[in-house]
């Protein structure tokens, strides 16, 4: 008998929040920088829902 399984939806999304906002601050640092934008709590905070609806949307 084969089971699956997806895994605990909580701590999927806990670790899709902490990478996306990891990766949200890296980009958002990289891009002030070079002074294409300010590295602000919005910015981060943005940038990471998108990227987690990104990976939401890719994972379904």
């Amino acid at each position: 008998m084969e089971t699956t399984s997806q895994g605990d939806p909580r701590v999927l999304f806990a670790m899709n929040l902490v990478l996306s906002s990891a990766f949200a601050a890296f980009v958002i640092w990289g891009l002030s920088t070079v002074e294409i934008t300010q590295f602000t709590l919005v910015n981060v905070g943005s940038l990471a829902l998108v990227i987690m609806a990104a990976t939401y949307l890719i994972t379904r």
